[in-house]
This record gives structure tokens, C-alpha cells and sequence, in this order.
């Protein structure tokens, strides 16, 4: 379970949690990695840049301990706000340095073939928002064709959870932006209830198409 934020007291920290209680109670056992919490530096060094010509190199120490804990699981679950239609850079960054070259992908049977994802992603947009749509195409094509696919994983899903905002915004049909008044009380209580059903959804469904080897 992989968390992008850097407030533990965040939306995305209350989802991370509710979608790894739903998984514990399915069986699992849970590996929090929480990559602000723990001091992850996303920037690529020298050490752990790729060389295409050693599939065998051995990358800093930080990034082969992480490595192994990807080894060790069955199923990731990356919990993050959409920033810019794509992920934090904390959560990129981890992808760059850690699912390197030889490791997650550049051989023929990749290391990480057969375990499965799964994208929980944050947006403030709207439901009834028209760019809706094509966030989620932008991010099924970045991350699950263009990463977990590429590195071999049997099954990739990303569930967009939209209406995080309290104060609901939206593009108008001139792209403009409308911001509403801020939600609060019982009815973001209701809010925060939807959400959770959402969430939780979304870890189902994925459990259903992928379920615990017994």
C-alpha cells in the first residue's frame, strides 16, 4: 500500500487506510509504505540511473530495499491526489528510481510479471464534469499501459475517485472554471460516506477480478 501525500490527516491517508482494511479483511497483509513518511527522496541519482548495458547493476541501497518489498507482494496499491491529470512527484519519482531497468522491466520475463495494481487516484473535478472522461483516459494509458502493463503485472486497474474538493469545481462549457460553495455539516458527512462506498468499490471490484490464491 503506497501512499503520495504529505499530510497523514489527507483525504488520500483516510483512503489508503479504508482500501488496506478492506484488503486485510480479504486476507492480505499489509505493507504501509507511506513515502513522505518515510523520507523517500524522488529525485534520480547517478547511483540509480539505468545503464542500458548492464541489466545487472546494482542500484543505491534505498532503492534495492525497495525493491524487495515490491518482490515480496502480490498486489500494489498506490493511493495518490491527481495532480496535473498524472501522479505526485513523490509517487513518480519512486516509479523512476525503483521500477528501474532490469528490475521492472529489460528482460524477457520481467521480475514483476503476475502481480497485480491497483491506482487509487484523488480529483477534485465533478462527476458531471466533461474533463472527467478524459482524466481517466489520460491516467489508464499512463499507468496502466504505460507502466504496470510494461512491467509485466496480469491485471492493472485505476479507479478515479472525483468529488474529493469540499468546494465542488468544474469547467463550463466555455472552460471556465465554477467553484461552489464549500460543503460542510451533515452534508459533507454524506460526502465523506459516498466517498468511502466509492473507495471501497473500487477495492472490491478489484479483488473480484483477481481473487486471494487459496
Amino acid at each position: 500500500m503506497v501512499i503520495a501525500h504529505h499530510r497523514s490527516d489527507s483525504l488520500t491517508a483516510h483512503t489508503a487506510r479504508r482500501a488496506a482494511a478492506r484488503l486485510e479483511a480479504a486476507g492480505y497483509r499489509i505493507d504501509l509504505l507511506d513515502l513522505h513518511a518515510e523520507g523517500f527522496d524522488p529525485r534520480m541519482t547517478v547511483e540509480d540511473q539505468p545503464d542500458w548495458g548492464n541489466r545487472e547493476k546494482t542500484y543505491s541501497q534505498e532503492t534495492h530495499a525497495h525493491m524487495r518489498r515490491i518482490l515480496d507482494a502480490d498486489v500494489v496499491v498506490a493511493v495518490f491526489p491527481v495532480y496535473w491529470q498524472s501522479v505526485p512527484a513523490v509517487l513518480k519519482g519512486w516509479i523512476d528510481r525503483v521500477w528501474n531497468y532490469g528490475f521492472a522491466y529489460g528482460r524477457s520475463k520481467p521480475r514483476l510479471a503476475g502481480k497485480r495494481m491497483l491506482w487509487l487516484g484523488l480529483a477534485g473535478a465533478t462527476a458531471d464534469d466533461p474533463v472527467a472522461k478524459g482524466m481517466q483516459s489520460v491516467l489508464e494509458a499512463q499507468l496502466s499501459e504505460g507502466i504496470a502493463f510494461y512491467c509485466g503485472f496480469s491485471h492493472s486497474t485505476v479507479g478515479l475517485l472525483l468529488d474529493a474538493e469540499e468546494r465542488p469545481q468544474r469547467l463550463d462549457a466555455e472552460g471556465n472554471l465554477l467553484v461552489g460553495a464549500a460543503v460542510a455539516g451533515a452534508e459533507r458527512e454524506a460526502q465523506y460516506a459516498d466517498f468511502d462506498r466509492r473507495t471501497l468499490e473500487f477495492v472490491d471490484g478489484f479483488l473480484a477480478a483477481d481473487p486471494l490464491a487459496a
